[in-house]
């Protein structure tokens, strides 16, 4: 049934109309079949102008050049600062991260350290103060309010840890994947929009608990039905938010089995914000973000394909360490991060090191103590 999704085309009919979100008394009078509601009889909506047709070849206002299409993700220098009556807070300080096209990659770092926010930025759910970026194609600094409005339909799909923001409570899950499809800028009539749901819960394995509403479903459960709601309407871009943060080990390697076949099957860009190191032995990248800015990058060392062999053979035997490798990253200005860890191992305390050349190898020490007066 995956696969049938992931080759199926979408039908559009026109004379279908979008319908109205149902409401908690609409709901009650949900036929057996599943429908969130038939579609009315009111006048359509002018067509949303779509982002992508003003922001394709926009350029960013620093005169740089335009994105590379090869990227999905394409952000330099990104800054985001939140401002409060008595101070400022630098959530991201120069930000740097290219993510291309089809990858499956994750981004790691601790409370505090910008990656909610980034997911935020590149979600269209928050704008950044200054720096460039580009999803898609798309200029996020460039879009309009309503331009946001069809970016969030159609280029993103979000699955959230906590279920209450993914879910509609009073609907049957069969209904919440539905959902979507209403506001969609393409008209998808009522069967197009029951069959693709079907599908969708199908290849999460959800097909059997269609009718079932959210207090019927384990935290688990609700989570693919998650899934399958953010896949509704076709994005280019997957953001997961600790996608098994409230969920058991048998579940979330589940997930992340979807994750992975959803990537592998149909190209899907899928980025995942995570604290599970196990998790992020799944993909073939990790990203680590301090302080605001990107720090390291964990590479796989082997092909993607090798990757997956080894993670369904001896996965147990492995450890993160030793399926990536590690490399501090240089921002343009040339500089890298130091592990605070790092730092104090060396025995530096202070904001000075000596550093020099030797051997084609950079070396970094800790300077020697001034003599005491």
């Amino acid at each position: 049934m995956a696969e049938k999704w992931l080759k199926r085309k979408k039908t559009v009919k026109e004379e279908d109309k979008p319908a109205e979100s149902p409401s908690p008394e609409e709901s009650a009078r949900l036929s057996e079949s599943g429908q969130p509601g038939e579609d009315s009889g009111a006048p359509e909506p002018k067509e949303e102008k779509r982002a992508s047709e003003s922001t394709e070849k926009a350029q960013p206002e620093d005169g740089s050049s335009a994105v590379d299409p090869s990227l999905m993700i394409d952000c330099e220098d990104l800054v985001k600062i939140y401002k409060t009556k008595e101070s400022e807070v630098l959530a991201l300080q120069g930000l740097e991260l290219q993510v291309p096209r089809g990858e499956l990659m994750a981004i790691i770092g601790n409370s505090g350290s910008g990656k909610s926010t980034f997911l935020n930025m590149i979600g269209g759910l928050d704008r950044p103060s200054a720096g460039r970026l580009f999803v898609d194609g798309k200029n996020l600094f460039q879009l309009s309010e309503q331009e946001l409005v069809v970016y969030k339909k159609k280029t993103v799909g979000f699955v959230w840890q906590n279920n209450a923001r993914n879910l509609l409570p009073y609907l049957t899950a069969w209904q919440n994947v539905q959902t979507p499809m209403l506001f969609s800028p393409e008209k998808i009539s009522a069967s197009a929009r029951r069959e693709k749901a079907r599908e969708l819960l199908e290849l999460v394995g959800m097909g059997a608990k269609r009718n079932s509403r959210l207090n019927q479903l384990s935290g688990g459960e609700q989570q693919r039905v998650a899934i399958a709601i953010a896949l509704a309407n076709d994005p280019a871009l997957l953001l997961a938010d600790e996608p098994t943060g409230s969920v058991d080990v048998n579940t979330g390697n589940y997930i992340l089995d979807v994750f992975r076949t959803l990537n592998r099957e149909k190209g899907l860009t899928i980025v995942i914000v995570t604290h599970d190191r196990q998790l992020s032995r799944k993909v073939s990248r990790v990203v680590a973000i301090r302080d605001g800015k990107t720090s390291t990058e964990f590479v796989s060392r082997n092909s993607y394909a090798a990757f997956e062999t080894s993670l369904e053979g001896k996965a147990g035997a492995l450890e993160f360490e030793e399926e990536h490798q590690e490399y501090a990253v240089l921002d343009k200005a040339g500089r890298v991060q130091i592990p605070r860890e790092m730092l104090e191992e060396l025995g530096v305390d202070g904001k000075k090191v000596r550093m020099s050349l030797q051997g084609g190898r950079i070396i970094i020490e800790a300077p020697e103590k001034e003599p005491v007066a």
